[in-house]
């Protein structure tokens, strides 16, 4: 499962504020959040980046994002709009290496994000 922070909130060797998982996916308040919902969404098999994800690795990025999309519509916030964001390396702003969603809502989002 990789050993970045990821890795180990996925083996439950450190905590996190979980919303959702199931055995491919799992979801966790961000610890930093940009917005009032800012969670992130992860696959648990570990990808480095969006640049190591592989044709193989298709069913379960869509199962990444289907999880976000069905997140903001259980909570409620769908009809109102949210932000998902993929970042990719040091210039796109990735800290953790391990491929994540960030699905951020609960204000109006502005553009571009900085």
């Amino acid at each position: 499962m990789g050993d970045t922070i990821f890795g180990k909130i996925i083996r439950r060797e450190i905590p996190a504020d979980i919303v959702y998982e199931d055995d491919e996916v799992l979801a966790f308040r961000d610890l930093n959040p940009q917005a009032p919902v800012h969670v992130l969404f992860i696959p648990k098999k570990p990808i480095a980046t969006l640049n190591d994800a592989t044709p193989e690795d298709a069913v379960l990025l869509g199962k990444v994002l289907l999880a976000a999309a069905n997140y903001a519509k259980q909570e409620g916030f769908a009809e109102d709009g949210y932000r998902t964001v993929v970042n990719c390396n040091t210039h796109g702003g990735q800290t953790v290496y391990h491929l994540h969603v960030h699905l951020l809502a609960g204000r109006k989002l502005t553009w571009p994000p900085g």
